[in-house]
């Protein structure tokens, strides 16, 4: 059976924009399918290993072909603990605000922590890296409250979807959608374009759930 697995990079709880328009959607897909198991992943939670000089070790260490050991070898088992939790879905519903142009650092701890050999990605001397990650689908809700596509380079500038969506790309999940809630906030209403946004997470919903 599919599996939602829902991603907040959002600290912010109830005045987060990013999980309102995540919670539309996701209300929309339990009323259009309420057999689908749906898990949350609050990245803030505690349950995010980091991914300091043991982890690192243990990683080039596969990367050798050994086997970690000791403390190394403990940090590689919560790395694969945590990417399991991530494999164990087909479907994946991101909401990501932006942060100094890109994506929350906890985001970016997760995607360093899953992202291993043999896990997350493949990779040949002669042909490169290959994403592992196959079959599966995204929608990524991204906020942010002054930079705009349509406005000047002192609005800001996007690291943030193009990270995350070559990330995404690179794992082997080729089947992303996008929602945008990107309101000028220093000096406009922003009530227009959050009804626009989740309207669209509505919209989207629907739509997955149908695919």
């Amino acid at each position: 059976m599919s599996k939602l697995l829902h991603v907040s990079a959002s600290p912010r709880g109830p005045r987060s924009e990013s999980l309102a328009i995540a919670g539309t959607f996701l209300d929309t897909v339990r009323e259009a399918d309420p057999a689908l198991p749906i898990e949350e992943f609050d990245l803030w939670d505690g349950t995010l290993p980091a991914f300091g000089p043991d982890a690192a070790a243990a990683k080039m260490a596969v990367f050798a072909g050994e086997e970690p050991q000791g403390a190394p070898a403990r940090a590689w088992a919560e790395a694969i603990r945590t990417f399991r939790r991530f494999d164990e879905a087909d479907r994946y519903l991101f909401s990501v605000p932006m942060w100094n142009a890109g994506i929350p650092y906890i985001l970016k701890q997760f995607i360093d922590v899953i992202s291993q050999p043999g896990l997350v990605f493949g990779f040949d001397p002669a042909a490169g890296y290959s994403g592992l990650l196959r079959g599966k689908r995204a929608t990524v809700i991204y906020t942010s409250a002054v930079y705009g596509p349509d406005r000047g380079p002192a609005f800001g500038a996007d690291f943030q979807a193009p990270y995350l969506e070559e990330w995404l790309r690179w794992a082997g999940i080729t089947d992303v959608r996008t929602i945008h809630f990107r309101p000028n906030l220093a000096v406009a209403d922003a009530g227009s374009a959050r009804r626009a946004a989740h309207a669209r997470a509505r919209d989207e919903a629907k739509l997955w759930v149908t695919r």
